[in-house]
């Protein structure tokens, strides 16, 4: 029992102390609670949540745990720290039932609210439960929840929580004025007013009502009040909320037209982040316009781009009005092309439209025909007061555009009213203007639409006379002939009239009419201006001499080819042979031959050479001077062996021989004729010469092995081959193609290696040709081309280039045509071949013998202006791809000084663009007008000068200008594809930009 006894005590005992321990350590957890309780009231957040950590560490109770917990995660969202949200989550999971739980939420979310966190108040209110809210924290709460939503510019969502404490004492005055800037958001101006009327002040947050009331004055039309409270706000406004104010300030001036007054603070305003959009421009540049300042005011409207609305129309027209009173109408023609384009307001596109179209009549249109732009107006505005004018403008706008191909299609169409003279006279130009691009049919067809129409004597006398020209250029002589008649007849002068003798004495020279040649040259050179044109009076003189030479009167011949000698002219070198053989025809040879002998001495590179020294040749042997002779005979072999003379020379030598009875010598000579020179007429010569010589030798039977041995001969065919070749020419002489080539083929085919086997494939070429059997006359030139030198080569090889460079086979046509250039005795094939091979290098890319080519064409100073033209633009061209600027810059000047139509257009725009990489914007402008105006026909360079153009309006800041040129390049000219996305870059470019500082743009890639 004692035992028992002190076990029992001792247990006592135990609980006794084990409880005593339990009890102090509770107490002391709970000093700790308060402890850190007290040090969070104190704001020292972080010792405080130290300590609530460790009571939540030792502490068993779970009210004082859960406390803890709280404290923890609202000290944490108190230090910003980064678990601080988490904390709050574990305490709400961790203690579903705390009465803390709420209030948890809401001072998490009231915490944020106060530090500006909107975001996370906003999370944080979205889970407070209501129904434990008191009235105050309720009010608290509503408020609060609809600010953060306004923060976050969800105003629907923000209303029905302001609305709940519109009618607080404490959140009242401030929901009514967040209400209000909600509705001056949506634009519900006048709800917005009434709300911050009842505010009477801003919040302590927010110190804007003024602003804001200033704002909406301006929006409602209270001008008055808007610059007073604008005013009143603005010392008490940092510097961003002062712009807005100036604007606000501004705008109502301007929109009392107190402009003077408005100024200053338009320009104060700096624009919403740094940008204005086209209102605040329009604004601001109508001040300078009412101000007369017209050149701020073009600065500055010119700012406003891509605006399709009511400010732009009028922003856009009175850019207009500023360039015309700056005189600058190449400008303002691109305002008022936008204005008339915006149909809001009808009276300003009106007013527009016949700017746009006045405008175009007297510069140019470098998107339209001006035509077809005044008579767009006349049909949009059938009733306008401005008719008359128009229609007098559209008539003459046929002739300042130039382009008559567009004006006939309209006055064909009938969609346009005028007279017949009218439609004559642009008949007549656009008929010049085919002419002097080389269409001489199509030409012809228009001038003979200007004869029928036209009554002013005038223009019927030069439609006539550029009839006759045409006609000659498809050689109908006898057409030109005719017709350059018929406009002598008329005695109305004309600019024309001063080439009529030259051009009627050259018809009168290809029909034979030699008298009457003979006298129009001569009425020419009498002429006072024929000074004035030496090539042409140099010419006059050579034709002079030729028609007296070819009618055998010698004398005067002389006495012509005298007067072109003594101008050293062109072609000086083939007035001294033909003066030379013409002493020859007046039976004074010695005096012929000392001229040819001096000849030889003078002109040295003189194509003529080879022709006076067979002459020459042929002269000592007619005077008994046969050593001399030989001896130039053989000159003439050794020195020119690809000479058309060359083959007669031998012959007559060997005719000498056999005449002097030299007759080995002369056999020598014909074999080697028969030989070299087979097929040619020569040839058969030869063979009957060495046949004569044969048989005075006795030695037939050598002549028969000979002639076996040559190229398909037979003593026993020569009669039948002559026979058969004698049948064959016969539908040739009678002019008749079809039989030529029928009766040529049947002798080739019968006699392949005949005789006269070359004569026989040129004529069947040119039967061939003439039939427009081009490809089959082909092979034919190319056997008489391939055969050595004959009367037949040069227009041999005249036609086969022809037909090469039909079919742009350059390739083909490059090695005919040196061969032409080299072997061609008449001047006008040289020039022929030489002015092709500088195409065909071009074509087939290789620019450097193009521009040899070409520097050979200029070399000629007989050439035309339009040949002159196309070397000049070859080697400018040429020097473009070879990436020479220099040089292209150099060729394209000299294109433009002599060059009309297309090339003037390439030209011109090539200076536009050497003008642009200088930086001469001005001078671009002005060049790209000239090229609108003046070659608007030529589409492809009036869109690329476009460009160009719009670059430099781009750099001198004329915005508008830059852009409207550009969509207008990208809208009307998309059969260019290359042109249209430089274009579009271009826009992009310049959009970009100035999006920067104009809001009212949007970027391109944005569109």
């Amino acid at each position: 029992m004692r035992k028992l006894a002190m076990t029992l005590l001792f247990v006592l005992s135990f609980t006794t102390v084990a409880n005593a321990q339990q009890s102090r350590i509770w107490t002391d957890d709970l000093a700790t609670y308060h402890q850190a309780v007290d040090l969070y009231q104190e704001d020292q957040y972080l010792a405080s949540q130290r300590l609530f950590v460790k009571v939540k560490e030792t502490s068993n109770d779970e009210v004082i745990k859960g406390n803890a917990s709280y404290y923890i995660a609202n000290c944490a969202v108190r230090l910003n720290q980064r678990n601080a949200d988490q904390l709050v989550e574990s305490f709400v999971e961790e203690y579903p039932t705390s009465i803390k739980k709420n209030s948890a939420i809401i001072d998490v979310a009231d915490y944020y609210f106060d530090n500006g966190d909107y975001r996370k108040a906003a999370n944080w209110y979205q889970r407070v439960d209501k129904s434990t809210l008191s009235r105050k924290q309720t009010s608290r709460y509503y408020f609060n929840t609809g600010y953060t939503l306004v923060q976050s510019k969800k105003y629907d969502e923000a209303k029905p929580f302001l609305n709940r404490v519109s009618d607080d004492s404490e959140y009242g005055s401030k929901a009514k004025y967040y209400l209000g800037y909600i509705a001056y958001e949506n634009d519900e101006l006048q709800e917005a007013s009434d709300l911050f009327d009842q505010v009477g002040e801003s919040p302590e947050a927010d110190e804007k009502l003024s602003y804001y009331q200033a704002d909406l004055n301006y929006k409602l039309g209270k001008f008055d009040q808007a610059i007073v409270l604008a005013q009143k706000q603005l010392s008490k406004s940092n510097r961003k909320e002062q712009s807005e104010l100036n604007r606000i300030i501004g705008q109502s001036l301007f929109n009392q037209e107190k402009y003077d007054e408005a100024l200053p603070y338009l320009e104060a305003y700096k624009g919403t982040r740094g940008r204005w959009n086209n209102n605040d421009y329009y604004q601001l540049g109508y001040t300078y316009y009412k101000q007369g300042n017209f050149e701020k005011a073009m600065e500055t409207f010119n700012k406003i781009i891509d605006g399709e609305n009511a400010t732009a129309q009028n922003a856009y027209y009175h850019l207009g009005q500023s360039y015309l009173k700056l005189d600058r109408k190449e400008e303002a023609l691109n305002a008022f092309k936008k204005a008339s384009e915006i149909d809001l307001d009808a009276q300003i596109s009106q007013d527009a439209y016949y700017n746009y179209a006045k405008l175009s009549y007297e510069n140019g249109n470098p998107y339209d025909s001006v035509p077809s732009v005044i008579l767009a107006y006349l049909e949009k505005y059938p009733e306008t007061d401005k008719n008359e004018e128009m229609n007098e403008f559209l008539i003459d706008s046929y002739f300042s555009s130039k382009n008559y191909a567009e004006a006939l299609f309209l006055l064909e169409d009938g969609r346009i009213r005028a007279n017949e003279a009218v439609y004559g006279k642009v008949a007549l130009y656009h008929g010049l203007n085919l002419f002097t691009a080389g269409d001489y049919q199509e030409a012809l067809g228009n001038l003979n639409k200007a004869i029928e129409n036209s009554t002013d004597p005038e223009l019927k006398k030069r439609a006539v006379f550029w009839k006759a020209e045409s006609l000659y250029q498809l050689n109908d002589f006898s057409g030109a002939y005719e017709n350059f008649k018929t406009a002598k007849k008329n005695k109305v002068s004309i600019e024309e009239d001063d080439l009529y003798n030259y051009d009627m004495g050259y018809a009168q020279f290809k029909l034979k009419k030699y008298d009457e040649a003979i006298n129009s040259f001569t009425a020419f050179t009498n002429q006072s201006d024929a000074k004035n044109d030496r090539v042409k009076l140099n010419d006059a003189y050579l034709r002079i001499g030729d028609a007296n030479f070819v009618t055998k009167q010698y004398w005067p011949a002389m006495e012509a080819y005298n007067k072109a000698i003594k101008m050293n002219g062109y072609n000086s070198d083939y007035a001294a042979f033909q003066k030379a053989i013409s002493y020859g025809f007046v039976q004074k040879n010695d005096r012929k031959i000392q001229d040819l002998e001096e000849f030889i001495t003078k002109f040295r590179t003189s194509k003529y050479r080879d022709d006076v020294i067979y002459e020459l040749g042929n002269t000592y042997i007619n005077t008994n001077q046969v050593a001399k002779g030989i001896r130039t005979y053989d000159k003439l072999i050794a020195d020119y062996p690809n000479s058309s003379y060359t083959s007669q020379a031998m012959m007559r030598k060997g005719l000498q021989l056999y005449n002097d009875g030299n007759l080995e010598a002369s056999l020598s000579v014909f074999k080697q004729v028969a030989g070299k020179y087979a097929g040619t007429p020569q040839a058969v010569q030869a063979i009957s010469s060495a046949r004569q010589v044969y048989i005075d030798l006795g030695t037939t039977n050598d002549y028969a092995v000979w002639v076996r041995g040559l190229d398909g001969v037979e003593v026993t065919d020569n009669e039948l081959d002559d026979t058969a070749y004698e049948s064959a020419e016969q539908p040739f002489i009678q002019g008749d193609m079809n039989g030529t080539a029928r009766e040529m083929k049947k002798y080739l085919l019968q006699f392949p290696n005949g005789k006269h086997a070359l004569k026989a494939h040129f004529y069947l070429a040119q039967a061939q040709f003439s039939q427009n059997n081009k490809e089959e006359s082909v092979a034919h030139y190319e056997y008489v081309t391939s055969m050595e030198r004959s009367e037949f080569t040069e227009q041999a090889l005249a036609r086969l280039s022809e037909i090469h460079l039909g079919t742009r086979d350059y390739v083909k046509a490059v090695p005919v045509l040196k061969q032409l250039e080299q072997l061609a005795e008449f001047p006008q094939n040289i020039i022929y071949a030489q002015s092709n091979l500088m195409k065909a290098y071009y074509e087939t890319e290789d620019y450097e013998e193009a521009v040899t080519y070409a520097n050979k064409v200029l070399s000629d100073a007989s050439i035309e202006n339009n040949l002159k033209s196309d070397a000049e633009i070859i080697i400018a061209r040429s020097s473009w791809k070879q990436g020479n600027e220099a040089a292209t810059k150099v060729g394209y000047e000299k294109v433009r000084q002599t060059a009309t139509g297309s090339l003037a257009a390439e030209a011109t725009y090539y200076k536009a663009y050497f003008e642009s990489k200088e930086g001469k914007h001005d001078a671009v402008i002005t060049t790209v007008n000239g090229l609108s105006k003046n070659y608007g026909g030529y589409k492809l360079w009036s869109a690329k000068g476009l460009v160009v153009m719009a670059k430099s309006y781009d750099d001198l800041d004329q915005t508008l200008n830059a852009t409207t040129i550009l969509d207008a390049v990208i809208a009307n000219f998309k059969q260019y594809p290359d042109v249209v996305a430089t274009a579009q870059s271009e826009l992009a470019i310049i959009k970009t930009k100035a999006a920067k500082t104009n809001s009212s743009v949007v970027p391109t890639s944005q569109n």
